[in-house]
């Protein structure tokens, strides 16, 4: 018999439905409660899915994502190509999936409630509920899980003197192009160091491609980001890359500024001390916030939310809370570091662009699917138990 028959959900990102639907799978009925009104169809930017994100997906019955990308071809500012990497990646956009996850979720009965934005907890002996701004109060349940995200309301009341996320430096930018007017790249990602900013893209047989773009910048918070006009970004992108020989500055032109994906600040959370407290528990980018650089953004949130339901499945949740945390924050906490280190070299200066281009061959002898199968080839074994 499950120890843990109810949770509260706070968030309905990715982490939240992911966390909502493993629960269900285990034996645990979940209510996800988002802070927005409305649905976040069309909202964010591209991300990718590792295999590890696909497996750990998979688990709550979501198979095909995406489009391939099986391999990264980095290239310098002149474009050159300096090495190609292969790995079975998935392409997608953070508005598909989200609306995959939120679709199977309302599937398989998960009730979803809209523009709670949280503000306090009640805790008591017998379990907790969730404080709303506008006044209401959810039912009590066993446990809250915090899959608020980077500026997680449910972190700081876990410990008010959590760390405040960490910027990388960049800005980040992304669009589709219906007429890219490149040939087909196949299931390669063309990713270049520029002279001033980091860019990759991908064209496809049908003509659409997809671009992201890395600008070195000073600290914006998402409000200034967006008081720039679109057509402003595009302008800036392309001084940029205007001493470039890749494609961005075609592809540029050709994004419509209504297109245009900001994606905002590039931020992580290299270490969070306190991931519980209680009946409190956190998930997700609101535990383990890596930059975009990683490509496990999603993945590593997956991995999260279908380990949680499993220690909860099988242990009364003091001794959950301590196995999930334990299973997941040093393997979290490396991708969250070599994903900064991968920051500090789209966001280097000239002196350090030398090294870098120097150093880039050397780089990709390491990356060798042997050297990275630790992130790859993680798979969570559902049906074993965990013990205390």
């Amino acid at each position: 018999m499950n120890r843990i028959r109810t949770a509260i959900v706070i968030g309905g990102g990715i982490a939240g439905p992911v966390a909502a639907l493993a629960l269900r799978r285990a034996g645990i009925e979940a209510a996800v409660h988002e802070s927005h009104a409305t649905t976040a169809d069309g909202i964010g930017g591209a991300l990718s899915v590792a295999p590890n994100g696909r497996a750990a997906l998979g688990l709550v019955g979501v198979d095909r994502i995406g489009a391939p990308m099986n391999a990264i071809v980095l290239q310098n500012h002149k474009g050159r190509v300096i090495t190609e990497i292969r790995q079975p990646m998935q392409f997608s956009w953070r508005a598909d999936l989200y609306r995959r996850l939120y679709d199977l979720a309302l599937d398989q009965g998960v009730a979803v409630h809209h523009g709670h934005e949280l503000a306090d907890v009640r805790e008591s002996g017998t379990g907790i509920r969730a404080v709303f701004a506008d006044g209401t109060v959810s039912e009590e349940a066993d446990i809250l899980i915090g899959a608020d995200g980077l500026r997680s309301t449910v972190r700081r009341l876990i410990d008010p003197r959590a760390p405040q996320p960490r910027y990388s430096g960049l800005l980040g930018f992304g669009a589709r192009v219906d007429g890219a007017g490149l040939p087909p790249t196949g299931d390669r990602m063309y990713m270049s160091f520029g002279r001033r900013a980091f860019f990759g893209h991908q064209s496809f047989d049908d003509g659409t491609g997809v671009w992201f773009a890395n600008l070195p910048h000073p600290y914006l918070t998402w409000t200034h980001v967006r008081q720039t006009t679109n057509e402003e970004w595009l302008r800036r992108l392309g001084e940029a890359f205007a001493d470039d020989r890749v494609p961005a500055l075609d592809l540029l032109r050709r994004t419509p500024p209504q297109d245009l994906v900001t994606a905002g600040p590039m931020e992580d959370l290299p270490h969070v001390p306190h991931w519980h407290r209680g009946r409190m528990v956190l998930v997700g980018d609101s535990a383990h916030a890596t930059s975009p650089s990683s490509g496990q953004g999603a993945s590593l949130a997956a991995e999260s939310a279908v380990e949680l339901a499993r220690a909860l499945r099988d242990l009364p949740y003091p001794q959950a809370f301590t196995a999930y945390e334990r299973a997941r924050r040093g393997r979290v906490e490396r991708v969250i570091a070599q994903a900064a280190r991968t920051n500090s070299g789209k966001a280097a200066g000239p002196v350090g662009r030398t090294f870098r281009d120097a150093l880039l061959p050397l780089f990709a002898r390491f990356a060798t699917p042997e050297r990275m199968a630790w992130q790859y080839d993680h798979r969570i074994n559902w049906e074993a138990s965990i013990a205390a």
